[in-house]
């Protein structure tokens, strides 16, 4: 999660007028689809609005129509971006999508995907990259040899695979230089590209973050998760694989390996990350969910009158510590599920309202009563210090604060913008030390153990490492990752070649 605070992460929870910190944010969701003779462009931007929660920074999509790529992006929700005039604009049978949040290179227009290449061959390439790769810098170093930079001023690591497999392709083609390519790339990546009729899905070696495949009357689909193939009424087929790289056009669908597979699957994504309806690795996400609050029920029991959950994360982890502790579940918080992210500064007054913006306690469910409230993690803690305070102006006797993963100990570098680690309230303070500064009367984490066992996973084919510090990705130095690192290296000075008729900007349509 991305913050401007730097104070230490306890210290910072005694300052009231802090404002709660956002949630945990993922990359981007990604979405491809092959289908002649449907409206890809329509399609996508369903998918993409199945995807909404994993970015919502910006959002963009790509179609082909077997002799041009033609891009539409711009920043904002999925909804406000496209309009039925762009969709109709974007005729073709295969296109790529993307809803972004970042976590290498800033929030700008430029760094919005898909993002788009020309081959020295002349042809386009458009590529979503959900993710985050270890090795920038030495991709960065190659790029600069290579004479491959972004004539617009993208600094993203999403943009330097893509102008890298266009450099590549130009003698070989795409589907031999992603072959070529992909294996030289280290840390998380979930890609589609396209260029003008071939649909292309890549997985990294270790499938941190999900990626599948999908089957449509007419085509095929490939997308972050299973809830996307469900909106757009694909039937789920399998996950592509670790380490595999497929590509979908005329002749049918081809498959081959880069690398062996070595799983790490994230377990975050079934924290928090995906939605509730997705299924990753076989394993529904919600049923996840509720187990393990079944789990945290017995490792954490609280004496207590009423479970609530914090929506709508925490909410079937909530109804799982109902069930197993046998303490009646209710509704003590009312969301408002339309506080998103918003082009309007909040003025100081609505600032200071700070979590009523997002919660409001229903007063007569809490009042006089010994609560346990479930929450799905703890970063900063500033949003958990707000909350039990606002249940205690509310009435409650006993707050009991229940949370449905380890403590966040460790920043992630695979795609979550978590906090840096002096940021985190799980760092370097005791289970008491976190329960005296977010004002709770007890705490309780659920384990690794719990959460592992709830996924259904084997433990050596998950990624735990914001819990317990173990990247199955070796990192490099310090100055050598971070979201704006390429920033700070100035970009590169050259471009490919000449970019031909039909191609670059003018395709790359932005909104006025």
């Amino acid at each position: 999660m991305h913050t401007d605070q730097h104070e230490s992460s306890v210290e910072s929870l005694t300052d009231p007028s802090i404002e709660p910190e956002p949630e945990p944010r993922e990359e981007c969701g990604v979405f491809g689809v092959w289908a002649p003779g449907e409206d890809v462009a329509k399609l996508t931007y369903y998918g993409l609005y199945a995807l909404q929660h994993r970015g919502q920074e910006a959002a963009g999509i790509s179609v082909g129509d077997g002799s041009r790529v033609v891009v539409f992006k711009d920043l904002g929700l999925v909804s406000q971006v496209f309009d039925e005039q762009s969709l109709s604009s974007l005729q073709g049978h295969v296109a790529v999508g993307h809803c972004r949040y970042s976590t290498t290179g800033g929030g700008s227009w430029e760094n919005a995907q898909p993002v788009f290449r020309t081959t020295g061959a002349g042809t386009g390439i458009a590529l979503g990259h959900n993710g985050n790769l270890v090795n920038t810098h030495e991709l960065h170093e190659r790029a600069r040899e290579l004479g491959v930079v972004s004539k617009n001023g993208a600094t993203t690591d999403s943009d330097l695979i893509c102008g890298l497999l266009a450099a590549q392709s130009a003698d070989t083609g795409i589907e031999a230089a992603a072959a070529e390519l992909l294996p030289t790339l280290r840390g998380a990546f979930c890609l589609t590209f396209s260029d003008e009729s071939t649909l292309y899905a890549a997985r990294d070696p270790h499938g941190i973050r999900p990626l599948v495949l999908g089957r449509l009357e007419r085509g095929w689909v490939a997308a972050s998760e299973t809830a996307a193939l469900d909106i757009i009424g694909a039937s789920f087929v399998r996950e592509v694989e670790p380490g595999e790289l497929i590509a979908i056009d005329a002749d049918g669908i081809r498959s081959t390996r880069f690398a062996n597979p070595e799983p790490k699957g994230c377990i975050f994504e079934y924290v928090y990350l995906a939605r509730p309806d997705t299924t990753i690795s076989g394993r529904g996400v919600h049923a996840t969910r509720v187990d393990i609050g079944r789990r945290l029920a017995s490792e954490y029991p609280a004496d207590a009158d009423l479970v609530i959950p914090v929506p709508e994360s925490g909410t079937p982890a909530a109804i799982g510590y109902a069930q197993a502790s046998g303490i009646p579940y209710g509704q003590g918080l009312v969301k408002n599920s339309y506080v998103g992210r918003t082009f309007i500064e909040p003025s100081q007054t609505i600032r200071q309202l700070g979590i009523r913006l997002k919660l409001n306690p229903l007063r007569d469910v809490i009042r006089g009563k010994r609560l346990v409230v479930v929450d799905d993690s703890i970063v900063r803690g500033n949003t958990q210090r707000a909350l039990v305070r606002m249940l205690r102006e509310s009435g409650a006797l006993e707050v009991h604060v229940r949370i449905a993963s380890p403590p966040v100990r460790w920043p992630c570098f695979y795609g979550i913008d978590f906090a840096s680690r002096a940021e985190l309230v799980a760092n370097g303070a005791d289970l008491d030390g976190i329960r005296r500064a977010i004002g709770a009367d007890s705490l309780g984490y659920a384990s690794v153990d719990a959460l592992v066992a709830a996924s259904e996973q084997p433990r050596n084919r998950v990624c735990a490492a914001c819990f317990d510090g173990e990247y199955p990705v070796p990192l490099p130095d310090e100055a050598l990752i971070g979201k704006h690192m390429l920033e700070n290296l100035g970009g590169t000075s050259r471009d490919l070649p000449v970019v031909p008729a039909g191609y670059g900007a003018e395709d790359a349509v932005r909104r006025p």
